[in-house]
């Protein structure tokens, strides 16, 4: 067995036993790492000496299992901490995991990332919000992070595939398993041309605790957090918290007063989290030395913007040349950027269902209006 496989088989035999004792373990891999260096192959010894500090009996069989993975698996690799291709700011917080098990390209670690995170219950227009934002980041020369989840996290990944850029997803659970299953298909296309992570071993499950531990990698590897929706408490908020410990930035989203999924935000913002309403807001709140690991065009302040489709430009919504003019200004006028029943903008126009049908299809047709699930519109910006 060559020296990288010996040293590769002993991390992960000590990860199965004491992932759940990260900063013991970091010790050991540390003691592992700088005794290689010193005297080559890990001597017989050096293997008890380890096994001693593990302190329970090393799952030999999960690191033959594990390395039979990474043999098997074209895109599978092994990121260690101390070791070249690490990310530098996660090795930078205080508890950062020993083993990153990677499936992907692996010198994304290194680009500069921006983490995007909020509701799994997120609305319509929180979907769509993270989505042209995160395409705006990547077009802006960031890789977009996030875990995987339904609702905002979901829609952030897409909007960087999007915008063809770079995205990575971290992952509560084993490499070798997707959660949510219904986001199978979307690992499959980040792996193709991003990167997908995880610190827990082969077959872990989804748990509950796993989350706030994936949260801080999240968080950890990124210059800033952006959170676009988050009740009072979800998940994201934890994650907030981890990256004002990190000394990452943290950005919020304000939403609609009535929206649960914005109170979350609101309070971040009256703790100190930057108000954000698009991406120069992000860009404006960054530190200096962050922007100057993107392009000089972003430096110099010439911002990609997210693309806009048919007449969502400024203003489009403002000029109505159909017939029925003055009706369709009456309609968009109870429009809210927000979810808006049909049956409560006949009580704000006083017009009748049928007029108002007619109305809204042409408004949505020339790009004005879009229709949500539930027979709810809302303006489009």
């Amino acid at each position: 067995m060559d020296k990288g496989l010996d040293i590769t088989l002993h991390v992960l035999a000590l990860h199965a036993a004491m992932h759940a004792r990260p900063q013991a373990f970091a010790c050991a891999l540390e003691a592992l790492l700088e005794a290689s260096r010193r005297s080559g192959v890990p001597g017989h010894n050096f293997t008890e000496r380890l096994a001693s500090r593990a302190r329970t009996p090393l799952d030999w069989a999960f690191a033959e299992r594990t390395l039979t993975w990474l043999r098997q698996t074209p895109t599978a690799s092994l990121v260690l901490l101390g070791e070249p291709g690490y990310p530098l700011a996660l090795a930078s917080i205080a508890d950062p995991p020993p083993v990153l098990f990677a499936r992907g390209d692996p010198a994304l670690l290194a680009r500069t990332q921006l983490a995007v995170v909020g509701s799994r219950a997120a609305t319509p227009s929180g979907l769509a919000f993270a989505a042209e934002l995160a395409s705006a980041l990547c077009h802006a020369g960031f890789a977009v992070t996030s875990g995987l989840a339904r609702g905002i996290d979901g829609a952030a990944h897409r909007g960087a595939l999007a915008a063809a850029g770079a995205t990575l997803a971290v992952l509560g659970c084993g490499i070798d398993r997707i959660y949510p299953p219904q986001h199978r298909q979307l690992a499959e296309q980040i792996e193709a041309t991003g990167l997908v992570l995880s610190e827990l071993p082969l077959g872990a499950g989804p748990l509950p605790h796993h989350f706030p531990r994936r949260n801080r990698i999240i968080s950890g590897m990124a210059a800033g957090l952006v959170v676009v929706e988050a009740g009072l408490a979800s998940g994201s908020l934890l994650t907030a918290r981890a990256a004002l410990e990190q000394g990452r930035e943290v950005f919020a989203v304000p939403g609609a007063v009535r929206n649960p999924q914005a109170r979350g935000c609101h309070a971040l913002i009256r703790e100190g989290a930057m108000l954000t309403e698009s991406v120069e807001d992000v860009l404006t709140g960054l530190p200096r030395h962050v922007l100057e690991t993107l392009s000089p065009a972003t430096l110099a302040g010439e911002l990609p913007q997210a693309p806009e489709s048919g007449n969502d430009a400024p203003g489009a919504a403002a000029h109505v040349t159909e017939p029925g003019d003055e009706q369709a200004r009456q309609v968009l006028a109870a429009l809210d950027f927000e979810p808006v029943s049909a049956s409560l903008l006949v009580m704000r126009t006083g017009l009748t269902m049928h007029t108002l049908s007619s109305i809204l299809l042409t408004l949505e047709l020339s790009g004005r209006v879009r229709a949500l699930p539930g027979g709810a519109f809302e303006r489009v910006r």
